[in-house]
């Protein structure tokens, strides 16, 4: 068989919110390597005879490091042929995908990629977040929290001048940082809204201002895995509780039917 990588993007969770093409690799693998933030249900999709190896990613759990992970796939694609990466939202969206593709290249593995929806857009969009609007926001910044040497972007202090919608992933950790750098900028009355297991069952949200957000944060108890959205959009958030009542009413009303 020829040895082949596909990095694939699971999107940011409810499973439903895979691509077809994503579906397709999973079933044509023989071996799938998945992070902690895949939804498990995918995995229904793949082959019975496919190995699975959960290699974990997710902060304070590495059941494999990075570089274990690349020498896994080059072994696993040279000796039973494609091996599929199953990755969190999108993979070139700090996925650290193109990084594993070129370990696979060294070793003349041919590569392809299947982009996944990012959580940095989906996420709040279940929210009824908007990252741009008109009238509100032109544009929108999506920056790591924490950078590879575990420091706080310097990038979130350049976004927090601006006028633009802040998405930050992997922020959690430096909650009080960012909202010092938003305080110093003059924004404390700025919206933010935090969001938990985003797009998943057990969804939760928390929606302030940064003068405010630690408080709530505390309150609900929000931790990783989450995303931090801040700006005017927060507070243009669509309220789809009413939409999602009357869909369930009428969904329960044809069912009785």
């Amino acid at each position: 068989m020829t040895p082949r990588l596909t990095i694939v993007g699971a999107g940011p969770g409810d499973v439903d919110l895979v691509t077809v093409k994503a579906i397709k690799a999973i079933k044509s693998a023989n071996v799938i390597l998945y992070d902690a933030l895949v939804n498990i249900e995918l995995l229904d999709y793949a082959s019975p005879k496919a190995e699975l190896i959960f290699v974990g990613k997710r902060k304070g759990c590495y059941a494999y490091q990075q570089n274990q992970i690349n020498e896994l796939i080059v072994q696993r694609a040279l000796r039973y042929g494609h091996v599929v990466r199953l990755k969190g939202g999108d993979p070139f969206i700090f996925g650290r995908g193109a990084e594993e593709l070129d370990y696979a290249r060294e070793y003349a593995i041919e590569v392809g990629v299947v982009p996944g929806i990012s959580s940095s857009s989906a996420v709040p969009a279940y929210q009824g977040i908007p990252l741009t609007k008109r009238n509100a926001s032109e544009s929108f910044w999506v920056i790591t929290g924490t950078t590879k040497s575990h420091k706080i972007s310097g990038d979130i202090a350049l976004a927090a001048n601006s006028t633009a919608t802040v998405v930050i992933l992997m922020g959690m950790s430096k909650l009080s940082e960012i909202v010092q750098i938003f305080s110093n900028e003059g924004k404390s009355e700025t919206a933010v809204a935090i969001i938990q297991n985003g797009t998943r069952p057990d969804e939760k949200v928390g929606i302030g201002k940064i003068s405010t957000i630690e408080s709530i944060v505390e309150e609900k108890q929000l931790s990783n895995p989450a995303i931090i959205i801040i700006g005017e959009v927060v507070n243009q958030r669509v309220d789809f509780t009413d939409i999602y009542q009357k869909a369930d009413l009428a969904k329960h009303t044809a069912q009785k039917n």
